[in-house]
């Protein structure tokens, strides 16, 4: 709803002080379909040749981000903790029946209680693996750290691909409205046998282009790779929080202080209140028994 309320105050305060200052919009709209093939078009050429197919799909795809915003919500943070509280009090209490849960986690009776996260593939794998390699003695909490942050490391790079991709063209239109510029130039000299009244609206027709890539890289698609970059650093976050969680449980922490210490390690804006997080385990518990 942000995306869209930005863009509208951009366009709004942009081309409404144009009108306001006296500005003409015939000008501007004659122009606006041959710049914007022209600019468009070589943008999205250029962004096909620096990247390959799932890297185009990914970026089209992660384009939504500025619309629909964090993936992961309060409530989600909340309930990964009280999945990972249970998970961690049936490991200590009866590793046997903890295999079940984490070798066919789409079968789970605990796994489901949490349907958004159970169907993200990243957070289960990440919390069965490491509670597998923890049953095969491979639990020394600083190797484990060090193998997780690597893994949160890599994905966390590709998430940001997008973001850079778009970063890429937005630096790059600029010099795409010059070219479109310098074209509208060219046309221009081919006619300037033409009285004044012609070549000033060929010339403004040729400054259309340089607005455009000006306005669409720092109004439209900077911003974009901007709020890509928030979106997917704050998403990130829920897989740093499993991390926190699972390395503490490594240390043989109680149940309760290992989602303490992932309680205050997430971000603020979504951290449950130590009461809430109290309250919602003890329901787990009342669940459980």
């Amino acid at each position: 709803m942000t995306g869209i309320v930005g863009i509208v105050v951009i366009l709004v305060m942009v081309f409404g002080g144009y009108i306001a200052a006296g500005g003409k919009m015939g000008i501007i709209l004659h122009a606006l379909p041959f710049e914007m093939i022209i600019i468009g078009g070589a943008a999205v050429g250029a962004f096909i040749i620096s990247n390959d197919g799932a890297a185009v799909k990914q970026t089209l795809k992660d384009m939504g981000k500025v619309f629909k915003g964090v993936r992961w919500k309060g409530q989600d943070f909340q309930d990964l903790l009280c999945l990972l509280f249970e998970l961690i009090k049936i490991a200590r209490q009866n590793p046997v029946e903890l295999e079940g849960h984490i070798e066919n986690p789409h079968e789970s009776a605990i796994f489901s209680k949490y349907p958004k996260i159970q169907h993200d593939h990243a957070a289960v794998d990440m919390i069965c693996d490491t509670f597998r390699n923890a049953t095969m003695n491979y639990d020394d909490p600083a190797q484990v750290e060090e193998v997780l942050d690597k893994q949160l490391d890599a994905e966390k790079h590709h998430a940001l691909h997008s973001s850079h991709a778009m970063q890429q063209i937005a630096d790059g239109l600029p010099a795409l409205g010059i070219v479109a510029a310098v074209l509208g130039v060219i046309k221009t000299m081919a006619s300037i046998d033409q009285p004044p009244a012609v070549l000033g609206a060929l010339i403004g027709g040729a400054l259309v282009g340089t607005f455009l890539g000006v306005f669409l890289a720092y109004g439209i698609m900077g911003p974009f790779a901007a709020r890509v970059k928030t979106v997917c650093e704050a998403d990130h976050q829920f897989y740093v929080l499993i991390r926190e969680v699972l390395v503490a449980n490594l240390h043989n922490h109680a149940p309760n202080i290992c989602i303490e210490v992932g309680r205050q390690n997430t971000p603020h804006a979504v951290r449950p209140s130590f009461n809430a997080m109290d309250e919602a385990l003890r329901n787990t518990k009342g669940a459980a028994a």
